[in-house]
């Protein structure tokens, strides 16, 4: 097999490796752009290089997801396509060119230093997911939240670049309010699918249980509920913002643009906890322009400076 260099060291190997790397971002590209994802306009406020590093990023994941949410496939199935692609992720951050997404991605990996953990995490959640969603406290949830999302945020940082140990916890924090958004923003759903992600004993303390979410009933219990969930997400939102001061200057608007996305469907949910019974929360074309429009005359946060112990990642 050949080796993929990382990007840092391109001028050192020939063009038809090159092409092929590029090709693989570019596959990335079309990736997240066709996914209209909510983070796509977010990558596209980052310098060239880190963009493609996002798209990379993105397409990993959304590959991942895909792989365990196929359920015109048996559950034995997608697991044995996750250890495959487990399988796979190990041999392409080893140097091998084996898979068309994975090569922009181990380039990425190289070149920023995330570490392979990180990345990992990602196929360990969507197996937890395989494996049931049965979640009796929120510590569970939340080990389930960090594999898909934390984890997710602390692989941004190393794209970014940001500066010292304490953007670690506002990074993780970030990841996790975003994946309590979309827990609410797909209740119905992940209920037709079987899968319930609100720990049993929040749905104990407001008198909801999991029929009455399967029936989605609506009533005062379940409003409660949500507004419960959004109330703790919003903690985790609030942490988040400590981590714009921390990031190197070209990721900031990145982070915000996701930010106020995912805290405008937050929001919609809050005005609305019923509508989660009647459909996934989404936001329209404009208002995900209006907010990268804000994101860039906003100015950004100013940084903090960094003590003679702390470090900027690559």
């Amino acid at each position: 097999m050949e080796k993929t260099p990382p990007a840092c060291a391109r001028l050192a190997v020939g063009s038809a490796i090159l092409n092929q790397i590029d090709e693989s971002y570019a596959i990335c590209n079309r990736l997240a752009r066709r996914s209209a994802s909510n983070f796509y306009f977010s990558f596209l406020l980052l310098p060239r290089a880190k963009r493609r590093a996002m798209y990379a990023l993105y397409a990993f994941l959304r590959h991942v997801d895909d792989l365990g949410d196929d359920e015109r496939v048996e559950l034995a199935a997608r697991r044995h396509a996750l250890a495959q692609w487990r399988a796979k992720l190990d041999r392409a951050l080893s140097g091998e060119t084996i898979d068309p997404l994975l090569t922009a991605l181990a380039d990425t990996a190289n070149c920023y230093q995330i570490p392979r953990e990180h990345l990992i995490a990602a196929i360990d959640g969507v197996e937890m997911d395989l494996n049931g969603t049965c979640y009796e406290t929120f510590e569970q949830l939340e080990e389930y939240c960090d594999r898909v999302a934390g984890m997710v945020g602390l692989a941004c940082l190393h794209i970014w670049g940001f500066r010292g140990p304490q953007a670690l916890e506002p990074a993780r924090h970030c990841g996790l309010a975003f994946q309590l958004t979309n827990i609410l923003r797909d209740l119905k759903e992940d209920i037709a699918r079987g899968r319930v992600y609100l720990p049993r004993e929040d749905l104990r303390h407001f008198d909801y249980s999991v029929d009455d979410l399967k029936r989605l009933k609506l009533n005062d219990q379940f409003v409660e509920l949500i507004r419960f969930e959004i109330g703790r997400a919003e903690q985790f939102y609030e942490s988040a913002t400590n981590l714009e001061p921390l990031l190197e200057r070209d990721g900031r608007r990145a982070l915000r643009t996701m930010m106020a996305t995912y805290r405008a469907l937050l929001n919609k949910i809050k005005a609305s906890p019923a509508a989660v019974l009647r459909g996934r929360i989404r936001l329209r074309g404009w208002e995900k322009l209006r907010i990268v429009g804000e994101a860039l005359l906003m100015p950004p946060a100013r940084p903090r400076r960094a003590t003679s112990w702390e470090t900027v990642s690559p």
